[in-house]
């Protein structure tokens, strides 16, 4: 048996010869990428990578081997994509994927739609956002703030779609699919939330019976909840709409958790402050525009996709991030509606519409997912 050191030296000879060797085909690929732009190609052939991927596994001398040798050039023929794609973006040559660049945004005369009614924490992250002086107004439910988007009624809508502590808001995941042609994610603003327990005036917490606010909020201040079981829980669609209707109700025994701000809104009394389970208690909203643009700094991507239920599909599709080098900062999947045990999957990673590495890695999606969507650059 040969000493350790012997066969590290043979080994650091091969890594060497193959650097040279990969150099080299990255150079051939060079020239393809010349050859592609002269007669309008694209770079990606599916069915030719496909049989270059089976004939050199074929050359493997077992399972193990033909797996790794897959692997391996299938890496290699990423980077080489990525390279074309660079090259192709130098001259000029970028898949826009039916979005627009902008240098800059104008909201000036836009009009902005917000899900509730004035104090709703939608309304605040508007103007974090924003700023003042701008053309809003408030609809009723999430679905109708897209509807107005695809309609044209609204230029933009805010919608809330995480919360630190109680999670995802999931309808509005589905809803960004639904509406996926008519609207894009052009920004997201994040703002604490600080509940407060209002009621009406003259109202002590010890006549509560009945607490109503968002179902998101009720979860995130359910420890304070769970201290006082005497309190009926009920669901509304917004925190500002619970104050809203305490006010109206007029009965002493509700009391909405709601933003404090609400109190003054809807001449309401703050029984108690900060019931928030989690004192940093954060909710990130999208800004979601009716024209798929983006900005040229923009350095976020959110997409969704379909998979077929087979061996290893997820896998497949997640390493074009790897290949390409771009890090993934969320995934989360939702059922598809009359498909049992099926999802849609939905990935926030690092990247521009302009760049060579996202060009790369949503060519290869588009050939390995079913129904893929471009969300949002922002």
């Amino acid at each position: 048996m040969r000493e350790l050191s012997k066969v590290r030296e043979d080994i650091d000879k091969v890594d060497n010869e193959i650097v040279e060797l990969y150099k080299k085909r990255l150079s051939l690929a060079e020239e393809v990428a010349g050859f592609k732009i002269a007669h309008s190609r694209p770079v990606y052939d599916k069915k030719r990578e496909e049989e270059k991927l089976l004939k050199l596994s074929s050359l493997g001398s077992d399972e193990f081997e033909k797996k790794g040798i897959r692997e391996l050039f299938s890496q290699v023929m990423s980077g080489s994509r990525k390279r074309q794609y660079a090259i192709m973006a130098e001259a000029g040559r970028v898949h826009s994927f039916g979005f627009t660049v902008r240098d800059r945004f104008d909201f000036s005369n836009c009009k902005i739609a917000y899900q509730g009614v004035e104090g709703a924490y939608s309304e605040a992250a508007l103007v974090d956002f924003f700023g003042r002086g701008h053309n809003i107004h408030s609809v009723p439910t999430w679905r109708d703030a897209f509807n107005e988007l695809r309609d044209g009624i609204s230029d933009y809508a805010v919608l809330p779609i995480e919360n630190s502590t109680a999670g995802v808001v999931s309808e509005n995941y589905d809803l960004l699919s639904e509406y996926s042609d008519s609207s894009a994610i052009v920004g997201e603003q994040i703002i604490k939330i600080d509940h407060a327990l209002l009621g009406l005036p003259g109202a002590r917490i010890e006549d509560i019976r009945t607490v109503i606010s968002h179902p998101q909020a009720l979860m995130q201040c359910r420890g304070y909840l769970d201290r006082h079981p005497e309190f009926e829980k009920k669901a509304l669609t917004n925190t500002a709409m619970s104050a809203m209707k305490v006010r109206d109700d007029g009965d002493s025994s509700q009391a909405a958790i709601a933003g404090k701000i609400n109190a003054g809104i809807y001449g309401l009394t703050v029984l108690e402050e900060s019931i928030q389970d989690d004192t940093g208690n954060e909710t990130r909203f999208l800004i979601v525009s009716g024209s798929h643009e983006y900005l040229r700094d923009a350095g976020k991507l959110s997409i969704s996709f379909t998979l077929n239920n087979d061996t290893g599909s997820l896998y497949h599709v997640l390493s074009n991030f790897t290949y390409n080098g771009l890090n993934m900062s969320r995934i989360e999947s939702r059922p598809l509606p009359g498909r049992q045990w099926e999802y849609r999957f939905f990935i926030d990673c690092d990247g521009n519409l302009l760049s060579s590495s996202v060009q790369n890695m949503l060519r290869g999606l588009e050939e390995e997912t079913n129904s893929l969507q471009i969300l949002g650059n922002y």
